[in-house]
């Protein structure tokens, strides 16, 4: 396996394994191997004891896991720890399951041999967990098929199945197994779990009649009661409450507080969906549950007679509609015994101990069958079922063995003695097969293999298990022979043929002090483990394990499908008897060794720290206990019988090359010259190390704690030098990359650079070729040789116009366009001329608007006419010339209603002598009025107004002509202001005579009264002089604006 350098940190300490050692003092070892005093038993439980303060619950015997429940959840099981372990060399990192578990799968794939992982242990050690930690672990890290998600489920909710049937609550664990378990997972060559088989062994159906105080029945019964709803309950005649179930009361614990049977129920149920039951075979099942529980509550009477009969006819009538049996049949079976005698028939009448042994007898027949072919239902799920692509070579096997541990209680009876015996045997097959590993390792090494003295517990497998005088073998006669057999005849005849058996002591054998502590009743044997009392009570009735013709009978003719699998036809007419419990368990222990010699072997020995279940609880006396019974100190003397480490060598010079200066900091030649080189620097003596092909192997632990402690000297001068190289790499590798970069970054602009030169100078060249051609044919009609040039002059005209937009509606600025754009240019100018008044009328406000309204109506009476009309268009139009209060109040009176619009003051000139007079001319809605103070002099309605004349130069003179025939008016009115432009635009507006307004420009003539006419003659002049000549008035004005006419 090659070398990896991972270094991690779990509970703080590193996870390589050597590194550990250095925290030695603290968290132990991890390796039991690395035990000075390994020997002790008292070092090996204080070494057990430091991980389990620091909840490092996983240390090492070689290839032995030992793991102490820690009795509460510990983060060390996520995906991330997963990845972790997987891939990584067995000793590489700390101990954990999932080592164990990859370590088993790497083995399976690389060396193409089936595996097994025997897990063993107290009842409440862990052994159930840890199966389900590895099932977890090959679920989410072993690759996947395309078809793979559904038996990668089948193969996790197996679990709760089996756990429902078979666990139940005893005092040392709430979810203890009562049966061994043996799974093999299924892998084809990718190594994708493909399916999976499962053996059971020797369940505790006793526990189905009879549970010890504080103890219960199997979990599925308080499942069912609990998590059923009441519809299903009321089918099977059952009542929530457990306390009215004979089979369920006799420990008196209906609850735990550590156990939810609803939440579990569901489990269940959902489970047996996924594993594939059908809703009609789930009925059926659940069916023969209930009718275990209907059994138990079966009570019996006596007649006058003395003859048995059944009391509880509801239990009755529930148990021929569950189990699909007749009625009176099943009566009938259970309250009377059928005897076959030379081929004769005989019906026995049983008294009630012998019909409430019946009824246990039944329930404790259907249930263990039950459980069988529950097993059987679910190898048949698990079963890999792609014929086409299975062959026996192409898909290999991992066995996971969850078996109970060696069990010593006060009193031992029929259970205790077949587990043990099973411990025996597999802990003779771990002693063998680990001599073998080791045998095989020093051979293949070429170290010389030196024997190793240990405690061969054959002896003990034969005095149990040798044909004809062995204890099963006694026991088998006396449940067999005629006559009156008991447990008592049975001890006797054990002491007959075993009395000199060294490893077999009774009452009547022992001597001394050992008689006192074995009981009359009881035999003693020596185990591998230590000395166990058998009480004897009992052992003849649980090995014979027999169920009466008759009741096999009624059973064999249930219409129940399940039950109807179960009791076979066959074994009505099969005459020979069945054999006994004991034997069963001997054939099926022996083809349990069978399959485990066949493959390739990883143990995992479970130990529980407390009987409390109490998390941080170390209980020194209990550990040691299982200790002793596990046989751990003796696996770890035969491992450490020849070398307590050994390392490949590149791992080993890997790790301590930085000792010695000819292995620093890199060795090229030969591993084990390297290897040599570095021993000899280090002192090593001859005995305390040996070299073999391809390993190192170190004798005392104190060897290697040396040589890792002066690792851990060294590691600060290392730390130094490491980090100088470090930084010196790093700055060199950083200034070859920068200028590595540096040159491709110039390289690849020059590129660019040039690139785009060349682009732009193709670009430029067909740009001016394409122009000048354009330019030579603009005259021609549009085509491809003058459209580019055509579309320039466009562009660019565009563009030159967007950047010379006149401003105001006063510019009359306009670039000049090309000749094929004129027209374009009109209407683009028009356009622009329009949106720019446009937006100017939205800006102008209502005063403004009014007074430009003015402004034109002066501009069309007076532009190009008037001499000083140009210096009135900046000056703003008035609401009036003269205030309120400049006007006589009278006057206001006067014109009442007649609201006042425009005032201002002129000059009027009389009509006879031109004599001129100071007046106002006040502009209302009506009429034009003349004003002298207080009277109005004259006023013209503007129906009455015939026109208005002005003179064209710059005076203030205008005139205002009425008709002559008019009474009312005493001729046209002569008048100068110095605002005359603004006054004549404002009468001309009241007035409504805008074209009634006549600009003259030699003189002006003016109705004087009836008949007659005046004149005003106006000339230009220096300045404004008005004369009055001989029957006219001669008006002198300097002209303005000479150029304006």
């Amino acid at each position: 396996m090659r070398y990896r350098g991972r270094v991690g940190v779990e509970g703080g300490v590193r996870l390589v394994m050597e590194g550990a050692l250095t925290a030695r003092d603290r968290v132990g070892v991890q390796d039991f191997l690395l035990l000075e005093n390994y020997t002790s038993e008292a070092a090996f439980i204080e070494n057990l004891r430091r991980r389990f303060r620091e909840n490092l619950i996983y240390t090492y015997i070689g290839s032995v896991l030992v793991s102490v429940n820690p009795y509460k959840e510990l983060e060390i099981y996520s995906r991330q720890h997963m990845e972790r372990y997987r891939g990584v060399n067995f000793y590489e990192i700390s101990p954990h399951i999932f080592a164990l578990a990859d370590n088993s799968y790497r083995a399976l794939r690389t060396e193409r041999r089936d595996q097994c992982i025997l897990i063993s242990g107290e009842s409440g050690a862990g052994k159930t967990e840890a199966s389900k930690k590895i099932l977890l672990y090959y679920a989410s890290t072993c690759p996947a098929r395309h078809n793979s998600a559904p038996i990668r489920d089948r193969l996790l909710q197996s679990n709760p199945v089996l756990e429902a049937f078979g666990n139940a609550k005893t005092l040392r664990n709430d979810n203890s197994s009562r049966f061994g378990k043996y799974m093999d997972v299924q892998f084809d060559f990718k190594g994708c779990p493909i399916g999976g088989h499962i053996l059971n062994y020797l369940l505790e159906k006793s526990r189905v009649v009879h549970q010890n105080h504080g103890e219960r029945n199997f979990h599925v019964f308080y499942q069912l009661l609990e998590g059923g709803d009441e519809s299903l309950l009321k089918r099977l005649g059952l009542e929530r409450n457990p306390q009215q179930y004979h089979y369920l009361v006799k420990g008196s614990c209906p609850r735990v507080s550590s156990i939810s049977d609803k939440s579990d129920w569901k489990t269940v149920n959902k489970a047996l969906t996924i594993i594939g039951f059908n809703e009609a075979e789930v009925e059926k099942l659940l069916d023969i549950v209930a009718s275990v529980l209907h059994l138990g509550n079966t009570q019996f009477g006596e007649d006058e007679d003395g003859e048995t009969h059944i009391t509880t006819e509801t239990q009755l009538r529930y148990l021929c509609k569950l189990l699909g049996v007749n009625g009176s049949e099943l009566s009938q079976a259970l309250t009377h015994r059928k005897i076959i005698a030379k081929g004769e028939e005989m019906i026995s009448p049983l008294n009630l101990e012998q019909a409430m042994s019946s009824r246990d007898a039944l329930a404790k027949a259907v249930y263990g069958r039950t459980f069988t072919w529950l097993v059987a239902k679910v190898n048949q799920s698990l079963a890999f079922k792609d014929d086409m692509y299975y062959s026996g070579k192409s898909s290999s096997v991992i066995g996971l063995l969850d078996i109970y541990g060696f069990e010593v209680f006060q009193i031992n009876s029929f259970e205790q003695f077949c587990i043990n015996y099973c411990n025996e045997k597999l802990q003779q097959l771990l002693v063998e097969l680990t001599l073998k590993s080791e045998q095989e390792e020093y051979e293949a090494e070429g170290i010389a293999w030196e024997p190793v003295n240990y405690f061969d517990n054959k002896i003990i497998c034969d005095l149990v298990e040798e044909k004809y005088k062995g204890i099963i073998a006694i026991l088998d006669e006396e449940c067999l022979r005629p006559g009156d057999a008991s447990d008592i005849t049975f001890l006797e005849k054990m002491e007959d043929t075993l009395g000199s058996h060294a490893h077999f002591v009774t009452h009547k054998l022992a001597n001394g002090k050992a008689r006192k502590a074995v009981g009359r009743e009881e035999f003693r044997l020596l185990h591998y483990a230590g000395e166990v009392n058998y009480n004897v009570n009992g052992f003849l009735d649980k090995n014979n394990d027999l169920l009466y013709r008759n009741l096999k009978e009624v059973m064999c003719q249930s219409e129940n499908p399940i039950m109807s699998q179960c009791f076979h036809r066959e074994e009505l007419i099969d005459q020979k008897r069945p054999e006994t419990a004991a034997t069963q368990f001997k054939v099926s222990l022996a083809k349990l060794m069978e399959i485990l010699m066949s493959k390739e072997p990883s143990y995992m020995r479970c130990i529980k720290p407390n009987d409390g279940k109490q998390p941080g609880r170390f209980d020194e006396m209990l550990v040691r206990h299982q200790v002793k019974y596990l046989g751990l100190m003796e696996s770890l003397r035969v491992r450490r019988a020849g070398f307590a480490y050994r390392r490949h060598y590149q791992a080993f010079l890997q790790r301590y090359k930085s000792l010695c200066p000819d292995t620093w900091p890199n060795w090229e030649g030969n591993l084990a010259e390297g290897v040599a080189t570095l021993v000899k620097h280090l002192s090593y003596k001859p005995e305390e190390y040996k070299l073999g092909k391809s390993k190192i192997f170190i004798r005392f632990p104190k060897t290697l704690f040396i040589t890792e402690d002066a690792l851990e000297a060294r590691k600060p001068s290392l730390a130094t030098i490491l980090q100088t190289s470090w930084r010196g790499y790093r700055e060199r590798s950083t200034y070859h990359r920068t200028r590595h970069a540096v040159i491709v970054i110039q390289s690849w602009w020059r590129g660019v650079k040039d690139r785009r030169k060349a682009k732009r100078r193709r670009e430029a060249a067909d740009t001016i070729r394409s122009f000048i051609k354009g330019f030579i044919l603009r005259d021609e009609p549009r085509c491809g040789d003058n459209e580019y040039f055509l579309d320039h002059v466009r562009f660019s005209f565009l563009m030159t116009l967007k950047r010379n937009l006149p401003k105001n509606v006063l510019d009359r600025s306009w670039p000049r366009p090309p000749t094929a754009l004129i027209e374009a240019s009109d209407h683009l100018h028009t356009l622009w001329l329009r949106n720019m008044v446009r937006a100017y009328c939205r800006r102008v406000q209502p005063e403004w608007k009014h007074q430009m309204d003015q402004k034109v109506i002066a501009s069309e009476i007076f532009r190009n006419q008037k001499d000083c009309y140009p210096q009135s268009v900046p000056k703003l139009f008035v609401g009036t010339r003269l205030e309120a209060e400049e006007i006589n109040l009278k006057v206001i009176q006067t014109l009442g209603n007649d609201r006042m619009k425009y005032a201002v003051p002129v000059i009027k000139y009389d009509r006879h002598g031109f004599r001129p007079r100071p007046r106002q001319l006040l502009l209302t809605g009506s009429a034009a009025v003349l004003v002298q103070e207080a009277k109005i002099k004259q006023r013209v309605d503007y129906g009455a107004l015939l026109n208005i004349s002005v003179s064209s130069l710059s005076d203030g003179f205008f005139v205002l002509h009425v008709p002559t025939n008019n009474t009312k008016q005493k001729g046209d009115l002569v008048l100068q202001c110095d605002h005359v432009i603004e006054t004549v635009t404002k009468l001309a507006i009241v007035a409504d005579k805008i074209h009634n307004v006549n600009v003259i420009e030699d003189s002006i003539k003016f109705a004087v009264a009836r008949g007659k006419e005046g004149v005003i003659d106006f000339c230009s002049g220096a300045e404004l002089r008005v004369v009055k000549a001989r029957g006219h008035l001669a008006v002198t004005a300097p002209r303005l604006n000479p150029a304006s006419r």
